[in-house]
């Protein structure tokens, strides 16, 4: 058991020099109006992270580290107490102690929280023996054994509210009325989408599609890049569940006919989510997308995007011109906004201006000026793009070019000694150079602005339940391998932890072009797309299909990821 002794965490941070006696003062006193814990307030401003806070409390209370997704919980613990009193002190049960079940194990992210312990042995009649997760695990933990229950729960509750014989009419019409959504703060519907955004956050989704079918609505969660059905509902709650994400997202919840777009923000663990929401009226109903983003995903560094070695010094050297074109291509979903924020947050010094151009801004950083696009007011990226010009930028971030008008003043931009640096929707770097022909900037213009061109696409980490077999002759001729040199590849298994689809989490794969001499003659001569593609290969350019063959063979990722790029190309 842990000793009843109280450790000041402030006070070690500061020892150890993780924070300064200045960032301690500032927590304490945001603590009080807050009403958080400590260790929470500092997570939240930044100062130290989850992870950090955890090593600090492991060697400092002599206690043991659980990784939750990779352990099993003992449903008869985790069910001893509600999720109330688990949200309430971030806690969970995971199973008995083998020598005396009278004792029980519990998750804690505080197990300095001694009022917690007291009441959970009081619930649960057995004595407390703490082990130490994050908040975020345990949140997850949390919706994963009570979430799908309390939506069921509360979906039960608007029904027995409302009633079953309300007509899908007057449902229509009472929400429409609805126009204050402080009015539904405690309601049924406001707990439950609420509770469906929190997880789809603790799931790694990076959208929710809800989806009304003949029968009700169906919501399905988007993780490493595929759609997983999380939950279904029938046509009694499905108005409400629409009107509430439109009323929190901005929209105009009595009309019905358009495509409407909106957004909102959510925290959850500490951290802000930027939400963005698309509707689409279908035959069934209103068809609603939530997506989103935080500023730390989207500003990573570079080496956990999956650059490293040549490709990583190329796009270094891309990034180090003062003037100039760069291109990020790939289709939607392949991670491009990420790469261009990592390289904004590489070139967001104090003696620039940098200035973007988005539809819509995906999330803020500091130091950057961002403008949204608003077609409605002829906001468009060609008229924005022409007034940052007058804003004495150094360098100038273009969400998308998509239109003949917006690359070319993109490329005048950059021959006139800006760095400009924009998305562009090809599927290889040298298609990039024939797509800009194609809206009619000259080829000896393109040659003179581009810097570099970076392709890319993500595909999924094996998680590491993985297991190992022997390569077979054709997989070792699809990987560049000779037939009599020995390989072990990894497969797919899957477990608690990847929710047993055998992966967890994504990594990019970069093809790198960069602007040599030979590639600029070629483009200047309007040389087709295959030779310049055999000119950058010549000059050490490695392909996205070699790239994803090299993480197969490392063991980071599968075969069937490897073919899907294969396909592609």
């Amino acid at each position: 058991m842990i000793a009843r002794q109280r450790i000041r965490i402030g006070d070690v941070l500061v020892q150890q020099q993780v924070i300064t006696p200045e960032q301690l003062e500032k927590a304490l006193k945001e603590q009080k109006t807050r009403g958080t814990k400590l260790g929470e307030t500092l997570i939240s401003l930044g100062y130290v992270s989850e992870q950090k806070m955890v090593d600090i409390l492991k060697e400092q209370l002599h206690i043991d580290y659980v990784e939750l997704r990779t352990v099993k919980l003992d449903k008869d613990a985790v069910y001893l107490i509600n999720e109330t009193i688990a949200k309430q002190y971030n806690l969970i049960p995971i199973g008995f102690d083998k020598n005396n079940p009278n004792i029980l194990l519990v998750a804690m992210s505080d197990p300095m929280d001694f009022i917690a312990m007291d009441d959970i042995s009081i619930i649960t009649n057995r004595r407390i023996q703490p082990v130490l997760s994050t908040s975020s695990q345990i949140a997850y933990e949390i919706d994963r054994y009570f979430g799908r229950q309390s939506v069921m729960e509360v979906a039960e509750r608007y029904k027995k509210e409302f009633g079953d014989e309300e007509t899908q009419e007057d449902k229509n019409d009472r929400w429409d009325k609805r126009e204050d959504p402080s009015e539904t703060d405690n309601s049924p519907i406001v707990v439950m989408v609420r509770s469906i955004m929190e997880q789809a956050v603790h799931q790694r989704a990076s959208d929710i599609h809800f989806e009304p079918t003949r029968n009700g609505i169906r919501i399905r969660f988007r993780v490493d890049g595929d759609l997983i059905e999380a939950m279904r509902h029938d046509a009694t709650i499905q108005a409400a569940i629409t009107a509430r994400v439109k009323i929190i997202s901005g929209m105009d919840i009595s009309e019905k006919r358009k495509p409407q777009d909106g957004r909102t923000t959510l925290v959850v663990d500490h951290v802000e989510y930027d939400v963005r929401v698309s509707s689409i009226p279908t035959v069934y109903g209103e068809k609603l997308v939530m997506r989103f983003n935080n500023k730390e995903s989207l500003t990573r560094d570079k080496r956990e995007l999956g650059l490293e070695g040549e490709d990583l010094r190329k796009f270094d050297d891309m990034l180090a011109h003062r003037h100039g074109l760069i291109l990020v291509t790939g289709p939607t979903g392949s991670g491009k906004s990420t790469t261009l924020y990592t390289a904004l947050a590489q070139l967001n010094k104090e003696n620039v201006n940098i200035v973007t151009v988005e539809d819509p801004v995906e999330a803020n950083v500091d130091g950057v000026n961002q403008v949204q696009v608003n077609p409605k007011i002829q906001m468009t990226f060609a008229g924005a793009l022409r007034s940052i010009l007058r804003q004495d930028p150094d360098i100038i971030m273009i969400g998308e070019i998509r239109d003949s008008e917006t690359a070319e003043i993109a490329i005048q931009a950059s021959i006139t000694g800006h760095l400009v640096v924009s998305t562009l929707h090809t599927n290889s770097t040298e298609a990039s150079v024939a797509r800009l022909m194609n809206m009619g900037i000259e080829p000896y213009l393109i040659a003179d602005a581009l810097v570099g061109v970076v392709a890319q696409r993500l595909v999924r980490r094996l998680c590491s339940c993985k297991r190992e077999r022997e390569a077979t002759p054709e997989e070792k001729e699809e990987l560049g391998v000779p037939e009599t040199q020995p390989l072990k590849l990894c497969e797919a298994v899957g477990c608690q932890r990847c929710s047993h689809t055998g992966y967890f989490g994504r990594i990019a794969v970069y093809e790198m072009l960069p602007s040599s001499p030979a590639v600029h003659t070629a483009v200047a001569k309007m040389r087709p797309s295959s030779e310049i593609k055999e000119i950058a290969l010549s000059e050490g350019m490695t392909t996205l299909k070699e790239q994803a063959a090299k993480l197969v063979v490392a063991g980071v990722t599968s075969m069937d990821e490897l073919r899907k790029i294969a396909y592609e190309e």
